[in-house]
């Protein structure tokens, strides 16, 4: 299998860990029209679900969260960012007052992985994908948000850690991160509206119609968060939790940031 051409500092893997990998297979496939397939986690450890656009090409991954290194974490969506040197990377975000939460580690046919949790903490993943192409560039995934309750000091970690552009917004509280000019994610300061949620990254999938979406997630057994709403000269937007509880944003864009 190729190699990912994600350039550094580009999302190269979007990964959902589900309490109830089974619920959650069957609630994206029919939501979204995916398709999947099975392949075993090395050592033994269950089933990888790989999730698949209408050309067959990986977009996405799903596991079970299970064991004691598990023990206490709910279902959530992960964003991985594409990096030359896992390694160095992890040792770069350490001295920039990050956490190495998951450190460096190679998996069979893909690559090498890590997990960090920034200054703020959020968790991200990096990734240098030398077997495997990563998701796919033709979609689905096509924007990730940040949201935190210290913009200021998240905003100097990822500037620093990936070399991001850092591009605010005049009319909105709100930063895009960039690679080579190019808008790739946003951040957000946490509000009241959060509770107690953890700061988080959070992955957006690009949609024909946000309120069909929204309908469809009703009727599969999921959890409304944020009901379709209008961001002018963007897009009409939902956020939603699959069956276990993971946090999704789906998107239909009228302007693209």
């Amino acid at each position: 299998m190729a190699a990912s051409k994600h350039a550094p500092g580009t999302f190269n893997w979007f990964e959902c860990g589900s309490r109830d990998q089974a619920k959650s297979k069957v609630f994206y496939t029919q939501l979204f029209g995916w398709g999947s397939m099975d392949v075993p986690m090395p050592g033994g450890g269950g089933q990888y679900t790989l999730f698949k656009n209408s050309s067959g090409e990986d977009i996405a991954g799903l596991y079970k969260l299970e064991g004691p290194m598990m023990e206490g974490v709910p279902s959530n969506w992960a964003t991985y960012v594409a990096v030359e040197s896992v390694d160095e990377t992890a040792k770069r975000a350490a001295a920039l007052g990050g956490t190495v939460a998951a450190e460096p580690m190679d998996i069979p046919g893909v690559g090498r992985i890590a997990f960090l949790k920034d200054p703020t903490g959020a968790m991200i993943g990096i990734g240098h994908f030398d077997q495997h192409p990563g998701t796919s560039d033709q979609g689905p995934f096509g924007w990730s948000e940040l949201a935190t309750r210290d913009t200021a000091r998240a905003k100097a970690f990822y500037t620093e850690l990936f070399n991001w552009g850092a591009k605010p917004d005049p009319k909105n509280p709100y930063t895009e991160f960039q690679v080579g000019g190019r808008s790739i994610a946003g951040m957000m300061a946490m509000t009241p509206q959060h509770g107690d949620a953890p700061p988080h990254w959070m992955p957006y999938v690009m949609v024909d119609d946000a309120d069909q979406i929204a309908r469809r997630v009703g009727e599969l057994g999921g959890r409304i968060y944020m009901p379709p709403t209008t961001i002018e000269n963007v897009g009409r937007f939902t956020i939603f939790a699959d069956p276990a509880g993971a946090v999704l944003a789906a998107i239909k864009l009228t302007h693209h940031v």
